[in-house]
Formats: C-alpha cells, sequence, structure tokens
C-alpha cells in the first residue's frame, strides 16, 4: 500500500510552510499530510500588536495560546494523526529542526503506528538533553543570540518564547537570514518569514524524551543531511547521526545529504521531494536500506 507522508514543522513554523513539498511529493503521485502541531497554524496568536503600525509594548505583554503547551501536547497530537493514517497503510513520519524532538517522542510512545521515520535536519536527541547540545563544540558556530535581537517580552513572565518576525531591524534581519536562508534571494527569505508566527512555546523535553533503543530504535530511519545548514551545523547532524547509530546499531541511520541551508529545502523542495520519494519505495518494499 501507499505510504503517506506525516510532515512535521519546526520552531515558529506551521504546515503553511510545507505547501510547495506536498505540491512536489503530490506530482510524484505521493500523498502527504502537514501538522500543526498545538498552538501553530491557525491555533496562534496574532495579536493586533504584531500588526503594522506595531505596538512593540503591547506585543511584549499580550498573552499567548502556547503558553502552557508542552512536548507531552506535542507528541499526543502528533500520534493522534498518526492513528488515523496508519488506517490508510504506511506511515512515513518525517521532521525538521525541532520537530525532530516531537517525532522522537511520539516514536518512543508509539513505534506501531511509524513504518519509516525521516529526519530532515532534526533534532534527535540521544546521548544529551536537546538545550545541552548548545554548549557542545558542534554548535559553536551557531549565533544562539540571533533570535535575542527580535525578542519580545519576558519569555519567564510570558510561558513562552515570543520573536518579532516582522521587525524592520536590518542587524536581525541579516541575522535570520544567515542563520536560516542564507542562500536564497532577500524576497524568498522575506516571503519565508511572513509565513512564520511569533510565539513557540518552551518546553523541549527532559532526558526521558531522548531516543529510546526499545522502542524508537526498532524503527527504520532516515537522516536526510542539509550540507549548508547554519542553523544545525552539519557536524551537529552528524554527531546525531553517530549517537543513534550507537544506539541501535543493528539499524542505522540510511543518510541522505541536499545542498542548502536550513529552509531551502522548504523553498526549492524538488530535491527533497525525490528523495522521499525514493525513501517511500524502500517502505513500499518492505526494506531498510537503499
Amino acid at each position: 500500500m501507499q505510504p503517506t507522508f506525516i510532515l512535521v514543522h519546526g520552531a515558529f513554523a506551521n504546515s503553511f510552510s510545507f505547501a510547495p513539498l506536498q505540491a512536489e511529493l503530490g506530482l510524484l503521485g505521493h500523498r502527504s499530510v502537514a501538522v500543526d502541531l498545538p498552538g501553530h497554524g491557525f491555533g496562534a496568536t496574532y495579536t493586533r500588536a504584531y500588526q503594522a503600525p506595531q505596538d512593540l509594548e503591547g506585543l511584549a505583554a499580550a498573552p499567548g495560546a502556547i503558553k502552557g503547551v508542552t512536548l507531552a501536547d506535542n507528541a499526543a497530537h502528533l500520534i493522534g494523526v498518526l492513528e488515523r493514517a496508519k488506517e490508510n497503510g504506511p506511515v512515513i513520519l518525517v521532521s525538521h529542526s525541532r520537530g525532530g524532538i516531537t517525532a522522537t517522542a511520539a516514536a518512543n510512545a508509539r513505534p506501531d503506528l511509524i513504518d519509516r521515520i525521516v529526519y530532515v535536519s532534526a533534532w534527535c536527541p540521544v546521548d544529551l538533553d536537546v538545550n545541552d547540545y548548545y554548549a557542545e563544540p558542534e554548535m559553536a558556530s551557531v549565533d544562539a543570540a540571533s533570535l535575542a535581537l527580535a525578542m519580545a517580552g519576558n519569555p519567564a513572565e510570558l510561558g513562552l518564547l515570543r520573536v518579532n518576525f516582522r521587525t524592520a531591524d536590518p542587524a536581525a534581519l541579516a541575522a535570520f537570514k544567515a542563520a536560516f536562508l542564507a542562500d536564497g534571494t532577500d524576497d524568498e527569505f522575506l516571503t519565508l518569514l511572513n509565513t512564520f508566527q511569533p510565539d513557540e512555546n518552551l518546553d523541549v523535553g527532559t532526558s526521558a524524551d531522548r531516543a529510546q533503543a526499545a522502542t524508537w530504535g526498532r524503527i527504520p530511519r532516515t537522516y536526510v543531511r542539509l550540507a549548508d545548514d547554519a542553523s544545525l551545523p552539519l557536524a551537529v547532524q552528524d554527531r546525531l547521526i553517530r549517537e543513534g547509530d550507537a544506539l541501535t546499531p543493528d539499524n542505522p541511520y540510511d543518510v541522505r545529504t541536499l545542498a542548502g541551508s536550513h529552509l531551502k529545502w522548504l523553498v526549492d523542495p524538488a530535491p527533497a521531494a525525490r528523495v522521499l520519494a525514493d525513501v517511500a519505495a524502500l517502505t513500499a518494499a518492505g526494506s531498510d536500506r537503499p
């Protein structure tokens, strides 16, 4: 039976950013479902203070619907989607960036719902908690303070992360472009930035949410490396692959590589769609290796 791709977005993103990829997958004959995690998509908060002209004081203080959303909430929501998709045949779970944390948590809980899990430059913590990787040498090149250039409000008081992606600050925009889409045009960058939502939840899980050998580890898996990623550098991606392979050496990653930055594969999705189509062929054939 034809697999269904379940697509899980990263931080500050939503299902909308997958539309070009879904179009490419559809033209290749594949069905897909893009998920909005709780507090994302039409469940996000866009206050009037975020509109132009902006009210920065109001933006810093306005409550957001994503406050209190946990990793467990995200995983439960995703599992509900997986359960419905599994009724129609094999399921390939694809995650990007921070979405990998949710995908991993869902795989830990319900490996029976997933025929293959695919990480596209996504977090899959094994040896450390996600936040602890930022202190590791592989993350030394990442400008972790770039989001702070447009941070709105105090996360501890708001109970969420809020970034003003509609800022006109040249320094903030330059930092965002360097981190996310250095290889894109300015028009592509601003278009994609305007699909972002201002709020993200705070919970990225604990050691209990790292990949578990007995459950996550029995699912065939693929890691798609993004060779020019400045947000999740190649060295970090390779470390995550090594850690996963060491955890379950009898079920190593099928590793693929695409050129481009953290978000280029969403702006120019045809190469990624072809890789995913090949992965679907493996899944349909019941093979876990290329």
